[in-house]
């Protein structure tokens, strides 16, 4: 397999795009769920003062966590898991600017409803099923298996 290709049509290879909003969503779950097991493993080691900073750990656990597991296999565990991966429009997988960036758009969108109704929004109506932190940054998430 190569690194590089470039983003497939949605008119004429829909299979890359199949369900790939709810998978994303699936994914998100199983991230969030591995995010939380693993700040409560960090608990005891802060002698359980991290429960007085519980949220800003989590923010800072999950950050790290998105950008480490996308800069290595341009993907988190749970995306992985859900056989989706991001790449960019020229069809390159992502670099570890390129994960940082993109989890620095997800926190952003997290962080303000609005903006993650209208990034959900974008992805179930869009053809490539970008949300907003995609459009910005040109990229896209696509099914692994699809051809590949």
């Amino acid at each position: 397999m190569t690194d590089s290709w470039h983003i497939p049509d949605p008119d004429t290879q829909p299979d890359f795009y199949r369900d790939v909003p709810v998978k994303r969503l699936l994914a998100w779950v199983a991230d969030t769920i591995l995010v939380i097991l693993i700040c409560l493993l960090i608990l005891p080691f802060t002698a359980f003062t991290g429960l007085f900073f519980f949220p800003f750990l989590l923010l800072m656990v999950g950050f790290a966590y998105r950008v480490v597991t996308i800069a290595n296999g341009s993907a988190t565990w749970g995306m992985r898991l859900m056989a989706i991966e991001f790449r960019t429009l020229d069809g390159h997988r992502f670099d570890l600017s390129m994960a940082f960036l993109h989890t620095l758009g997800f926190t952003i969108s997290c962080a303000i409803p609005i903006v993650q109704l209208a990034s959900a929004v974008l992805m179930m109506t869009g053809p490539r099923a970008q949300g907003l932190s995609d459009l910005v940054l040109g990229t896209v998430a696509v099914n692994r298996r699809a051809g590949m």
